[in-house]
């Protein structure tokens, strides 16, 4: 009876267009009074779930990001790009791509790097004869990178949302996940990512002869020289540099991941308002206000989310999920790509948050036994999440590009199955090729990462 109220109401409330974090705290109610269990426990359950110190990375992490975003960062970055590949057929597109995936290392979001790039690039591709549609995709889908990359505050939502992983694979025994394992487990993800969606972009290009202008003219950019590029990179190098500093203060021992998070925001202020001089007061607070709006959307998702994790363990929910799914194959790959397809069908009604929040503790444990750790599961589920965000109903990377390009969501979907393809490549690869997600990690840290 309680399981049935709680999937239902969930469903009923998310049905009638009331937002996912207030769906699942209602939800959670309704099945703490069927179960006559004290409302004080759900009350205790969600304010200990956000009363987590590592969760203070959150907001660094999300105002560095705003703030390099409104401080001209990305304008740098895309005459880098365009500099470099700009020359080649698409090149606008391919040249997006390579921003796209630079500043989500800057940014750490994929919805930030679609509005700092879709601003940029968008309307430029359209002037330069590209339809809106590819413009708006490649934009959208190399976005996604920014899921993966060590700015990223949903690996601190997934590295909570871990917390209680254990297990023992190859005589390693398994406690949770690190965070800054995670940090550098995603780069070379991410450099597959941009691979794929290169290849997608040039092939679309070439197909479809982009650029084609109205007058039915075509034409290829010239490439600028190897001393232009290098002028362009160096220009850029200081918005990069975030991730640089981040990465190095976890490897080297200087600072936790909050404590580096922290020093992101001091260096975007120091780079924005000294350096490049682009930050104003109104820019400022809008940074503020946005990094305000998005961490207590976040916090709430997270306090709800632990009391649906109280819920599910009350309920034995994991356990019946766990065996219906062993029931159906004991082969690890198959299983793996069951859970795959799960992930990709769940992400089209919940946000990446969300989605993280209440599959980790669903799916982590099944994938340990089938030997796959949490830092390889935590990229492959990333990855999924992310790719919800750019279908819809609620692909909200998808409407920001669409609005930005002024053409539809269907429109836009029309064209979309090459780059769906694309990064159902790279999550294939990140599933069934650990080293993809362990190797470096491994390398740099010193210990064993699974």
């Amino acid at each position: 009876m309680a399981l049935t109220v709680l999937c239902v109401s969930f469903l009923l409330f998310l049905g009638l267009g009331v937002p996912v974090a207030f769906s699942i705290g209602l939800s959670c109610i309704s099945t703490f009074y069927v179960e006559d269990l004290p409302f004080e426990t759900a009350i205790q359950m969600m304010t200990s779930g956000m009363n987590v110190f590592s969760f203070l990375a959150i907001p660094f992490f999300i105002f560095s990001g705003e703030l390099m975003l409104h401080g001209g960062i990305a304008d740098k970055i895309v005459i880098f790009a365009r500099s470099l590949v700009g020359h080649w057929r698409g090149g606008l597109g391919l040249a997006n791509v390579v921003a796209s995936t630079l500043f989500g290392g800057v940014s750490g979001s994929p919805v930030a790097d679609t509005s700092a790039m879709g601003g940029v690039m968008i309307p430029i591709m359209k002037k330069e004869g590209y339809s809106a549609a590819y413009a708006v995709n490649v934009t959208t889908h190399a976005s996604l990178s920014g899921a993966l990359m060590p700015t990223s505050h949903n690996m601190i939502i997934y590295a909570f949302a871990a917390q209680a992983a254990t297990g023992v694979i190859d005589g390693h025994v398994i406690r949770g996940v690190s965070i800054g394992d995670l940090m550098f487990a995603g780069l070379i993800p991410v450099f597959w990512i941009m691979v794929c969606m290169l290849v997608t972009a040039y092939l679309q290009a070439v197909k479809y002869g982009y650029p084609k202008r109205e007058d039915g003219s075509t034409g290829v950019e010239t490439f600028p020289g190897w001393t232009f590029v290098f002028h362009s990179l160096v220009a850029s190098l200081p918005g990069l540099g975030v991730v640089a500093i981040i990465l190095m203060c976890i490897l080297m021992g200087v600072a936790t991941a909050t404590e580096a998070a922290a020093i992101a925001v001091a260096y975007a202020l120091f780079l924005t308002v000294v350096i490049y001089r682009t930050m104003s007061r109104e820019k400022l607070f809008k940074s503020l206000a946005k990094a305000s709006k998005t961490t207590g959307v976040i916090l709430l998702l997270i306090g709800v989310s632990n009391m649906l994790r109280y819920q599910m363990a009350f309920l034995e929910i994991p356990d019946v999920i766990e065996q219906a799914l062993l029931n159906a194959t004991h082969t690890p790959w198959l299983m793996l790509l069951y859970i795959n397809i799960i992930q990709i069908f769940l992400g089209i009604f919940l946000d990446m948050a969300a989605h993280i929040l209440i599959t980790t503790p669903l799916f982590l444990p099944l994938a340990i036994q089938m030997g796959v750790g949490p830092v390889q599961f935590g990229m492959m589920l990333l990855l999924n999440c992310a790719l919800g965000l750019v279908h819809p109903p609620v692909g909200s990377v998808q409407f920001i590009g669409c609005a930005i390009g002024n053409i539809s969501i269907g429109e836009a979907t029309k064209t979309a199955w090459p780059y769906y393809l694309a990064i159902f490549v790279a999550i294939t690869l990140v599933t069934y090729v650990p080293m993809f997600s362990t190797w470096l990690p491994t390398l740099l840290t010193g210990h064993v990462v699974l």
